[in-house]
C-alpha cells in the first residue's frame, strides 16, 4: 500500500513512540537482569531449595492478581506520565536500598526488591497503555502494539542470557546496580514524553470503590470487551496447561535428553521475534480481531501437533509456528482494548483483563502435572488445543466488527460517566 511508508515514518517520528520504546528497552533490561540474577543468587544462597526458588515466582506473579486492578484504577485517576516516572524512581530506590542491605544485613532482602518492583509495575503498565490511547493515532495503534510486542519477544531470548551473564560474570552486587540504573534510565526516557494533560478540578469526585465498580460495569456492558475477556482466559488456560509440560515432549514423546529443551524454546522465541515483525507488516492490512483469531487457530493446530508428534523436526516446526503467531494474540487483544475502550477507562479495563489471562494460566500451570498423570501427555496437549478453539469460537461474533457501534454504546453507558479522573 502506498501509505505504508509515510505511516511508518510518521509513527517513528512520534515523540511519544520514541520515549516509550526507549523506556521499555531499559525496563526490559532491568526486569530480566532482576529475574535471573535474583533467581540464581537465591539458588546459590539456599543450595537450590525448592521453596525459596518458588517464592521468587510468587514475588513476581502475586502482585499481578492483587494489584493489577487497583493499579489500573489509579492509572485512571492519576496523571499517567508522572505515575510511570515515579514508579521507575521508586523501583530504583528500592533496589539500591536492597544493595545497602546486602552489605550490612540479610541477603533475603532480594525478595523484597522483587516484590516492590513487581507491585509498582502494576501501576506503571496500565498508565503506559493509557498514554498509548492518548498519544498514538487510532490507525497506528496496531503498529505500535506490534513494535512493543516484538521488543518483548526479543528479550524472551536475550533476557535470560543477559541476566545469567551479568550474575555469573560480576555477581549480585553489580547485577543489582544494573537493575537500579536501568530503572533510572527508564524514568529519564519518560521525561521526554508530552506533558500530562490537565485533569481539571470540575469533575464529580468519586471514591476508589465507586470507580472500581464502574470499571466492572463498563466491561460487562461491552459485548466486545466481555468476549475478549473470555477468549483471553481460554488462551491463558491453554498456554498454562502446555507450558510446564514442554520438557516432557522432549523426553517422553521424542526420547531425547532434557538438555535439548533449550533448542525448542529458542526456536519458539525466534518465531516470536519473526512473528512480531510480520505483525508490524500486516498491521495496516488486517483487522486486530482477525489477527487474534488467526493466532488462536494456528496455535490450536500446533499444540495438537506437538502432543501427537513423535518426530523431532515436526515438533520443532510446530514450536516455531506456535511462537510465530503468539504475538498476534497479544497484539490483537491489546489493540482491540485500546481502540474500543474510552480513554477514562483504559487503566481499569487493562487491570481486569490482564489478571484473567495470568490467573487462568497459573491455574492450569498448577494442575498440569496432575492432569498429565490422570490422562496422558498427548491428552493434555489436545485439551490445550480445544481451549484455543473455544477462545476462537467465542470471537466469531466480532469477526467483521468495525468498532463504531460498540464505542458509541460503551460511551453512552452509565458506567462510562465521570470516574473522578
Amino acid at each position: 500500500m502506498t501509505t505504508a511508508t509515510p505511516s511508518m515514518s510518521s509513527f517513528i517520528r512520534n515523540r511519544f513512540v520514541q520515549a516509550i520504546l526507549l523506556s521499555g528497552l531499559f525496563l526490559q533490561i532491568g526486569i530480566w537482569v532482576r529475574n535471573f540474577a535474583v533467581l540464581l543468587f537465591v539458588m546459590d544462597q539456599t543450595n537450590n531449595d525448592e521453596f525459596a526458588v518458588s517464592m521468587i515466582s510468587v514475588a513476581e506473579f502475586a502482585p499481578i492478581f492483587i494489584f493489577s486492578f487497583i493499579g489500573g484504577t489509579f492509572a485512571d485517576r492519576w496523571r499517567p506520565k508522572r505515575t510511570m516516572i515515579w514508579c521507575d524512581l521508586l523501583s530504583a530506590a528500592s533496589i539500591f536500598a536492597v544493595m545497602f542491605t546486602l552489605v550490612y544485613g540479610s541477603w533475603k532482602a532480594v525478595f523484597l526488591a522483587t516484590l516492590i518492583s513487581a507491585i509498582l509495575s502494576q501501576f506503571s503498565q496500565p498508565s503506559g497503555m493509557k498514554l498509548f490511547k492518548l498519544h498514538v493515532p487510532e490507525e497506528q495503534m496496531q503498529l505500535g502494539m506490534s513494535m512493543y510486542q516484538t521488543m518483548f519477544a526479543v528479550f524472551m531470548i536475550l533476557g535470560p542470557i543477559l541476566g545469567t551473564f551479568v550474575y555469573h560474570q560480576f555477581g549480585i552486587d553489580v547485577a543489582i546496580g544494573v537493575m537500579g540504573v536501568a530503572f533510572l534510565l527508564s524514568a529519564a526516557a519518560l521525561t521526554f514524553l508530552p506533558a500530562d494533560r490537565d485533569l481539571g478540578d470540575d469533575k464529580p469526585q468519586t471514591t476508589l470503590k465507586q470507580e472500581m465498580a464502574a470499571g466492572f460495569r463498563y466491561v460487562l456492558s461491552s459485548k466486545l470487551l466481555t468476549l475478549l475477556g473470555v477468549s483471553f482466559a481460554a488462551a491463558g488456560l491453554a498456554i498454562g496447561l502446555a507450558q510446564p509440560l514442554t520438557v516432557f515432549l522432549v523426553t517422553e514423546r521424542l526420547d531425547l535428553p532434557k538438555e535439548n529443551l533449550q533448542w525448542f524454546l529458542t526456536l519458539n522465541g525466534v518465531g516470536m521475534i519473526i512473528g512480531g515483525v510480520m505483525a508490524m507488516a500486516m498491521s495496516k492490512k488486517m483487522l486486530p480481531q482477525k489477527m487474534l483469531m488467526l493466532g488462536m487457530a494456528v496455535d490450536a493446530v500446533m499444540f495438537s501437533v506437538c502432543g501427537l508428534s513423535t518426530i523431532t523436526w515436526i515438533t520443532l516446526t510446530a514450536q516455531f509456528l506456535s511462537g510465530l503467531v503468539l504475538p498476534s494474540i497479544q497484539i490483537g487483544i491489546n489493540t482491540m482494548i485500546l481502540k474500543n475502550t474510552g480513554q477514562e477507562f483504559v487503566g481499569r479495563v487493562n487491570g481486569i483483563l490482564t489478571p484473567l489471562f495470568m490467573g487462568s494460566m497459573v491455574i492450569t500451570m498448577s494442575s498440569a502435572g496432575v492432569l498429565k498423570k490422570a490422562l496422558s501427555l498427548m491428552g493434555v496437549f489436545q485439551i490445550s488445543a480445544i481451549l484455543f478453539v473455544i477462545g476462537l469460537l467465542v470471537l466469531l461474533p466480532i469477526f467483521n466488527y468495525s468498532g463504531r457501534k460498540e464505542s458509541e454504546t460503551a460511551n453512552s453507558h452509565p458506567a462510562s460517566q465521570p470516574s473522578g479522573n
